[in-house]
């Protein structure tokens, strides 16, 4: 008995021997040494690191990268890891006020405290020089190296390139889907807007292992979980680089408001797309330069408004030849019938000017293009009707949107009998309002782009192509050159109504009202247009195409509150058509950075690959709040 008493005493004190034993370690390994093993365990924490692909670059359409990429260096803050006592210090190395940066820490917590959040853009290199010396001291703080946008010297390309704005919390909640996260770019404007999904590229990812300190502990696996990023593709455009360049400089030298749109009439392409004032897309690139961003907002003029495609205009009497080429076709009149134009129209009670009511004597079809004599074209309705009025200006594409491949596009107005019926009331208007729309006044409005458009569709006989600004892209996964294909159709109409607008817009320039447009050695056809504007000034309009009988080039130039379209507009067509087929020389401005000048990329032939993607037709944006319809009265036309 007294063995077995023993035998268990042993047992029970062997057992609280061990427990004890256990238990001490226990309490060594939780309490009094967790900060060693702490320390140990953290080293071996594993931080994930998004890495953002360099955008696809633009390429024009003889080779030169005319939107490229540098790099941008960029400090993000983890909140979960960062001492808010270190707050001050940061704020000091990276040159940054401390509120704010105590804001943007505090919104990144709210948002996700465990995702890095950056808090500053396009340092230079004295100051990450400066902050990666002091790493060590400043735990979920990290030197992140991105990728800006680099632009010509030479050109602004404000609203044709776009620029890009970190990605809204709206949106983010849209797109997240999509692999966007906080702090992302995305484009904003222009092409980077509406070809985002193939400039973007796709992210990459590197793991590094770190302390509880923040102190970069190496590679997890030595760099073999890496992923690598994917560039963006390449856009190829049939812009022109130098022609935009001129575009611009010669809009900016009139010190007015205004656009440009030239146009390639044998597919479409556009080869310059210029409005003015324009801005400097430095200003958004990296960081946005505050003061820049605020005199852009506060302009009169309202720079980020893009008038090549949102803003509408009365066309004047650049759209006289609609009612020319509806009567043609209609039979309404003998074009070589003459109509004595003395200078004065009267509809009902209503006098209606031409040529300041001194008149253009007798005329026919060809010599009142030329002439620009409103009194032949104000009878010439009568005979056409309104129908076919409004059918051939539907047929031309107006009062719809061109499909032009950029955001925000506007479609103008056509009006027809429907569109009077609903504003005013069946039998409630008179044919008294047809008078105005002969000459391209009235509620009649357009865009340049549609007027480019409509320009290119008369220089090569009634191809209505969809003007267009990307001709295709280089997929950077395959390698291949992807085509776009675009709309097109021939119009109803037959070569001889073509001819005879040919000759009146080649005498225009010859003899008539756009002289100052002659390029000696070259056949110029155009046409001057005078649009009212009752709040100011009239606005000039001159559309062309050259050369006539084999024309390469067709434009629109829009100058605001400008007055007679000959003699301001016209000398700013002559040049960019003298420049674009008398021998265009490269220049090494139009090189990003000043590289030298030379075709960095070839156009790849379309034949390349025999995919074809169509591109989306251009959503309507709400930006900018600015935008205006500039309209007109039905007074007395000047031209």
């Amino acid at each position: 008995m007294d063995k077995l008493q023993r035998s268990s005493t042993l047992v029970t004190l062997f057992v609280l021997t061990v427990f004890t034993i256990l238990f001490g370690r226990l309490f060594y390994l939780q309490v009094l040494n967790f900060k060693q093993l702490g320390s140990i365990s953290a080293s071996n924490s594993i931080r994930r690191i998004w890495v953002q692909p360099p955008r696809g670059r633009m390429i024009d359409r003889n080779g030169v990268v005319i939107v490229d990429n540098q790099p941008l260096y960029t400090v993000k803050v983890i909140p979960s890891e960062f001492r808010k006592a270190k707050t001050a210090y940061l704020a000091w190395l990276i040159q940054k006020p401390t509120d704010e940066l105590a804001e943007e820490i505090r919104k990144g917590y709210e948002f996700n405290r465990f995702s890095a959040v950056a808090v500053s853009h396009n340092l230079n290199s004295i100051a990450i020089a400066r902050l990666t010396e002091n790493l060590w001291q400043l735990p979920g703080v990290i030197i992140d190296t991105d990728n800006k946008r680099m632009y010509p010297d030479s050109l602004h390309g404000a609203h044709l390139f776009g620029y890009l704005r970190f990605i809204s919390k709206e949106k983010l909640e849209e797109l997240a889907d999509q692999g966007y996260a906080q702090d992302d770019k995305i484009g904003f404007s222009g092409l980077e807007k509406f070809y985002e999904e193939l400039l973007k590229g796709q992210k990459g990812a590197r793991f590094e292992m770190v302390t509880p300190r923040g102190k970069d502990a190496g590679k997890y696996d030595k760099g073999k979980s890496d992923i690598s990023s994917i560039k963006g593709d390449d856009l190829y455009l049939s812009i022109d680089g130098g022609l935009q360049q001129l575009a611009e400089q010669l809009l900016k030298k009139t010190g007015k408001s205004g656009a440009v749109v030239a146009i390639d009439p044998s597919n479409g392409g556009v080869l310059a797309l210029a409005s003015a004032p324009d801005y400097d897309l430095d200003i958004f690139n990296g960081s946005t330069n505050r003061k820049g961003w605020n005199d852009i907002i506060t302009s009169p003029q309202k720079p980020l408004f893009n008038r090549t495609v949102q803003a509408v205009y009365p066309p004047g009497s650049v759209y006289k030849m609609i009612l020319a080429i509806a009567a043609l076709e209609e039979k309404s009149i003998d074009p070589g019938k003459k109509i004595l134009d003395n200078g004065v129209f009267i509809y009902g009670n209503r006098r209606f000017l031409s040529n300041e009511g001194k008149g253009h004597g007798w005329v026919d079809m060809r010599n009142a293009i030329t002439v620009s004599s409103n009194v032949y074209f104000y009878n010439l309705i009568f005979n056409v009707g309104f129908e076919n009025w409004t059918k051939y200006g539907t047929m031309f594409g107006f009062g719809e949107k061109t499909g032009i491949d950029l955001p925000g596009e506007r479609s103008g107005l056509l009006p027809s009998a429907d569109y009077y019926n609903k504003r005013y009331g069946e039998n409630r208007w008179t044919k008294g309002y047809l008078v105005s729309l002969a000459i391209g006044q009235g509620e009649l409005g357009t865009t340049p782009v549609q007027l480019a458009t409509y320009a290119a569709t008369i220089a090569n006989n009634g191809t209505l192509y969809q003007p267009h600004i990307v001709n295709g892209y280089r997929d950077t996964g395959t390698g291949k050159y992807i085509p776009f294909t675009y709309e097109k159709q021939q119009l109803p109409i037959s070569k001889s109504s073509f001819d005879l607008i040919h000759d009146g817009m080649r005498g225009v320039v010859l003899q008539g009202t756009g002289t100052l447009a002659n390029v000696p050695g070259v056949t110029v056809a155009g046409k001057t247009g005078t649009a009212q504007n009752p709040h100011g000034k009239d606005h000039a309009w001159f559309i062309a195409f050259a050369p006539v009988e084999n024309p390469k080039i067709a434009l629109a130039v829009l100058v605001e509150n400008a007055g007679f379209g000959g003699a301001i507009s016209a000398p700013i067509a002559r040049e960019l058509i003298k420049y674009f087929i008398k021998g265009r020389e490269k220049t090494v401005s139009l090189v990003p950075g000043g590289i030298k000048a030379s075709k960095v990329e070839a156009q790849p032939d379309s034949t390349e690959s025999s995919s074809a993607v169509q591109p989306e037709k251009p959503a309507q944006t709400t930006e900018p709040a600015t935008e205006t319809t500039i309209e007109n009265n039905t007074g007395n036309a000047v031209e």
